[in-house]
């Protein structure tokens, strides 16, 4: 046993311990508020020692005249709690005697060492700091008739919080420290080896957005190390570390607490709520929460402060983190069992290469079996048409001057034909919406992938294009040009008696000429057309940025838009190359036009009608809004207007453009009186949509976001709205949800809005399903029918063709302002949906996970809220929101088990990547489960 002295304090420390459990016994007078007399400078003792029988009290010699209380501390790990503070119940009056109860005092790692001398220095030096908080305890503390209650951390909603609030990602502090310490010799290279405290989040791997936040713990960790200056060294660093990767609950829980109490006095004030809500709000871009910063934390100390101390403590900081949500479902032995079977099934299994080559065949056939006969056909057309071409020309007397090259590039202007016939059919929009709705055929025939066989078919007319005119340039014309004047003779028929000398004969031809063209404007169509063209997305290396600067205003829908639309020329082009052929002059063998005439025709047609529709039924403008960055318009319904939820429309405004289309979602269900779109305003046309409709409508009140919501039905007749044209509706995968009696809904960002049209539809459904048959139930006693009407866009036909009986909703979104788009559609969907047949999910991917230390108080306030008043403070609607990106696996995974035996259909909106993911998971869990997922994606 040693003694050391740290601050004219003495303590005891005990090189032998080895036990799970220490008492550790304070006697002394308090100071500060405890104490008001000053003067005499107590000595303390502690002592560590085994818990054989009673508690060491070790004598300590003291005034009689300074009040004395107990208190019973708490020793977990590595934080020291407040376990009681009461009066002394000694036969003097005022003794005092302070217990340390704890647990944890083996060795613990560090990165200087891990002897048991240094750990019990630590934990002393724990108890002071304690000893300096209690210090400032005011009177009532020491009134307190009962001891604090601690919270229970064997109930299950603790489980899951008690492993949160981590300050890294990494759950090794070991492993994740070489990654650190390289990162501060880079930020440190010219500070002389020291890290300034702006650079401490940067070099622990925290992003931009937690600057704020990194400084708040820099500042807790420094205080706890007693480091006053703003730099430190990679010695303290690895300290720093140390501390923040800790497993221990209880430390996070002690970091965090210092982390808020920024005076180090062992309270935390409204004002220091305030400020840490500020700077948990901005580190998860949640602008809403940070502006209401006052509100949010009144409502904490409300919940946490109860007697209006003005302060709250550490126990009730960790009663609020590790309380949580009560669980929705709690699942039986039986149900958990059946989780764990399911994630053996899912897992990958070692399998011959060939019969698992045989499976992945067998499965692909099984989800892409109508994909696969539709190209399977196409292909065989292409082919057989090529055969036939190239076998007629193998007979001609051509053959003896071109060779094989005339038969190739017969063969392939053959397939031209036929592709820039068929090419036009996937677009035909009004003609394949008629036959989803109207005809069996979407059993066999893949509607929704009609732009994708476009995009397919474009793949193999340019394949096409360039077997044609590579093999007449480089391989037919030369042979002509060459051939000897016995050959020749044969070729006099179709080319002239003066044989050709040079290209320019053939390139300054009428065939020539119109070829060339067309392949121009083809290449300029196809290159506009590709992804990162159209959606303006297009990287370059530094260097050529500024040289293709100008070239911007060449990309983007516009460009494609209009681009697209020189296939009217390429038609005309198409027509007048297939008339005036070299080697045909027979009418009748000039089969051009016999190929387009039809899709033609048919493709006129749908442009026709697209203009009389829009013009003879016109639209007036009810509403509109600008909740966030998005343009909210409510139309008029025309009559007749009938459309499912799901599909979407054709949006032009005179104003913008007078030739430009755009599709939008319909976000109305087919029961509203009106039609609802919601346009994100993310390229130029959307922009100048925005731009017309702010000159309208009149500016926002103060404390609003947005355009002020010009109303029609609340005296905004006087307002001239721009005139606003539509056509469709149009089909969209979506539409087919009423066949599955399980749905799984999932929208990214934008890509909600399909969704919630189907989320009204369902409640709308349900609703009518219910009174239809309790009007039954009436009309059999002899009472009126009250039936009331689904709305003008359904029929009751209809209701029995609905199956739906419940549904998942996931919507994903990177912007908290985007949850005010429609959050009133929400509320009330939420608010209808009696039965709970819709399982709402909301992501908010800004926040970081559940159990990061940066969200950890933007969890507790939602958890507050919620209980208090039922809104979500995310999100602004009764649904509770979540925080990061879901995992699907788990989400298939529920549904797999809530519902075995069934099909489920999934029907996404939004970006390509996730899209991949979640059709991996459905094909996985369809082959690997008694549940069968059909994946459906939206594609404009």
């Amino acid at each position: 046993m040693g003694t050391n002295e740290v601050g004219g304090v003495h303590y005891h420390s005990d090189t032998e311990i080895v036990g799970s459990e220490r008492m550790v016994t304070y006697s002394g007078p308090l100071s500060g508020p405890l104490n008001k007399k000053s003067g005499n400078k107590k000595t303390a003792k502690f002592n560590i020692a085994e818990p054989a029988g009673s508690a060491v009290k070790p004598g300590i010699s003291t005034s009689d005249e300074e009040p004395y209380v107990e208190v019973i501390l708490d020793v977990r790990e590595d934080s020291v709690a407040v376990h009681s503070v009461k009066p002394s119940a000694d036969d003097h009056e005022d003794h005092v005697e302070m217990t340390l109860l704890g647990k944890g005092l083996e060795k613990n790692q560090s990165p200087k060492g891990s002897s048991v001398v240094r750990t019990a220095s630590a934990r002393i030096k724990q108890v002071s700091q304690e000893l300096k908080r209690m210090a400032s305890f005011s009177k009532q503390a020491v009134a307190a008739p009962h001891p604090r209650r601690r919270f229970d951390r064997t109930q299950s909603a603790a489980a899951p919080a008690l492993k949160g609030l981590k300050f890294i990602s990494k759950t090794d502090g070991n492993a994740g420290w070489p990654a650190v310490e390289k990162k501060f010799n880079q930020l440190t290279a010219s500070s002389n080896g020291l890290l300034p405290r702006s650079l401490f989040g940067e070099c622990i791997g925290m992003n931009k957005e937690s600057k704020e936040f990194a400084g708040k713990l820099f500042d807790a960790l420094a205080r706890e190390l007693d480091i006053k200056e703003d730099s430190i060294t990679k010695e303290q660093l690895n300290e720093f570390w140390a501390q923040i990767s800790e497993q221990g609950f209880d430390s996070r829980l002690q970091t965090f607490f210092d982390m808020v109490d920024k005076d180090a006095d062992g309270r935390i004030t409204i004002e220091e709520v305030k400020e840490i809500i500020s700077f948990s709000a901005s580190a998860n871009k949640l602008s809403n929460i940070q502006n209401q910063a006052d509100e949010y934390a009144a409502l904490i100390m409300e919940e946490l402060d109860p007697d209006n101390l003005g302060y709250i403590m550490i126990d009730s900081l960790e009663t609020l983190l590790l309380q949580g949500p009560e669980e929705t479902a709690v699942r039986g032995k039986d149900s958990r069992n059946l989780s764990k079977m399911l994630s053996q099934k899912l897992k990958p299994t070692r399998e011959h290469p060939l019969r698992r080559w045989c499976s992945n065949v067998k499965y692909f056939l099984q989800d892409n079996w109508k994909r696969v006969w539709v190209v399977t056909l196409w292909v065989g057309i292409m082919a057989g048409l090529f055969a036939y071409k190239y076998v007629q020309y193998r007979n001609k007397a051509a053959y003896e001057v071109m060779g094989h090259c005339v038969c190739m590039a017969k063969g392939a202007a053959e397939t031209l034909k036929f592709n820039m016939a068929l090419i036009l059919l996937p677009v035909c929009r009004n003609t394949i919406t008629l036959l989803r709705n109207k005809t069996k055929l979407g059993i066999v025939i893949p509607f929704d992938d009609n732009l994708n066989f476009h995009k397919v078919i474009a793949i193999g007319i340019g394949i096409g294009v360039g077997i044609h005119g590579i093999s007449h340039l480089a391989c037919d014309f030369p042979r002509i040009i060459h051939a000897s004047s016995d050959k020749y003779e044969l070729m006099k028929p179709f080319f002239g008696d003066d044989q050709p000398s040079n290209y320019w004969h053939f390139l300054n031809s009428l065939e020539g000429v119109s070829g060339i063209v067309m392949v121009v404007l083809m290449a300029i169509a196809f290159t506009l057309a590709a992804p990162c063209f159209r959606k303006g997305q297009l990287k370059l290396p530094e260097p050529l940025k500024k040289l293709t600067e100008p070239l911007k205003k060449l990309t983007g829908f516009n460009a494609f838009w209009y681009s697209h639309h020189l296939f009217i020329i390429v038609y005309v082009l198409l027509i007048i190359h297939g008339v005036y052929l070299y080697l045909t002059k027979e009418w009748y063998k000039k089969t051009t036009w016999m190929y387009l005439a039809v899709p033609l025709t048919l493709y006129a047609g749908e442009r026709l009608v697209r203009a009389l529709r829009s013009s003879i039924k016109p639209v007036k403008i009810l509403k509109v809004a600008y909740p966030g960055n998005v343009l909210a318009l409510h139309l008029s319904k025309p009559q007749g207007f009938r459309y499912h939820s799901g599909q979407y429309m054709f949006v032009k405004c005179a104003a913008v453009s007078p030739f430009e289309w755009h599709p939008f979602s319909i976000t109305s269900a087919p029961g509203d009186n009106h039609l609802s779109v919601h346009i994100r305003i993310v390229g130029d046309w959307t922009q100048q949509l925005k731009t017309v409709f702010s000159q309208v409508c009149q500016p926002p009140p103060s404390g609003k976001s947005g355009l002020l919501r010009a109303d029609h039905m609340q005296g905004a007749d006087n307002l001239i709205f721009p005139k606003v044209l539509i056509d469709g509706p149009y089909g969209a995968p979506a539409q087919d949800y009423k066949n599955y009696e399980v749905v799984l809904l999932v929208g990214l960002g934008i890509g909600a809005t399909p969704m919630i049209s189907i989320l009204k539809d369902i409640v709308n459904n349900i609703k009518a399903i219910e009174e239809e048959g309790e009007d039954m139930d009436a009309l059999e006693n002899g009472a009126p029918s009250r039936i009331s009407k689904v709305g003008s866009g359904s029929s009751q036909l209809g209701l029995h063709n609905f199956k739906t009986k419940r549904a998942y909703f996931y919507w994903v979104t990177r912007e908290q302002g985007s949850f005010d788009w429609f959050k009133g559609a929400m509320n009330e969907v939420a608010e209808l949906d009696h039965n709970r047949v819709i399982e709402f999910h909301n992501y908010c991917t800004s926040v970081y996970e559940e159990g990061d230390a940066r969200s950890a108080l933007i969890h507790m306030l939602q958890t507050l809220s919620h209980a208090k008043n039922g809104v979500d403070i995310v999100s602004g609607t009764r649904v509770k929101s979540h925080f990061a990106k879901p995992n699907w696996r788990e989400v298939y995974k529920r549904i797999a088990l809530d519902h075995t035996n069934a099909t489920v259909g999934v029907f996404y909106c939004g970006l390509p990547a996730p899209a991949n993911e979640l059709r991996q998971l459905s094909h996985d869990f369809s082959h690997k489960t008694t549940t069968q997922f059909d994946f459906h994606k939206e594609n404009f």
